[in-house]
C-alpha cells in the first residue's frame, strides 16, 4: 500500500510539474521556533479563556500555553502542517485535537479576537494525512 502511495504522489508530482502556466504554491514562512512564543503579556490575555489544565491522575497533560504556542504562533502563522510542527510544541497530534475542540467550543475564535489577529487564517481543518 506504501509503495502505491508513493508511486501516485510522484506522478501528481510529475503532472504538476508538466503542466504549463501553472503557479507554484506560496512558500511557507518560516519562523525560528525560539521566535514563535507566546509573550507573556500574551499569555495573560489568553489563559482565562481556556479550560483547566486537568492532571493528577495518568500522562501529565501538555501545557495549554506550550501547545497553544505550536498552533498559533507556529502552524497558524507558517503554513506549515501539522506534521512539521516542532516537538518542543509537543505532539502535533495533541495540538491538532485541540485546535479541533477549541474551534468546534468557538474558543479559537475568541482566542485569535482577543490577541488581535482575527484575520489570520489558523490551521487547516481537515483530517490530517
Amino acid at each position: 500500500m506504501a509503495a502505491r502511495c508513493r508511486k501516485a504522489s510522484l506522478a501528481a508530482k510529475r503532472a504538476a510539474r508538466a503542466t504549463p502556466g501553472r503557479e507554484r504554491p506560496p512558500e511557507a514562512v518560516t519562523i525560528a521556533p525560539e521566535e514563535a512564543r507566546l509573550t507573556d503579556e500574551q499569555w495573560a490575555l489568553v489563559r482565562p479563556l481556556l479550560p483547566p489544565q486537568m492532571g493528577g491522575i495518568g500522562r501529565p497533560p501538555n501545557d495549554h500555553r506550550v501547545v497553544l504556542g505550536g498552533i498559533l504562533l507556529w502552524v497558524a502563522r507558517t503554513g506549515s502542517s501539522w506534521r512539521e510542527m516542532p516537538e518542543e510544541y509537543g505532539k502535533w497530534e495533541t495540538a491538532y485535537r485541540r485546535h479541533e475542540l477549541w474551534a468546534k467550543q468557538g474558543l479559537w475564535q475568541r482566542i485569535l479576537q482577543i490577541l488581535g489577529e482575527e484575520d489570520l487564517p489558523g490551521p487547516a481543518t481537515k483530517n490530517p494525512n
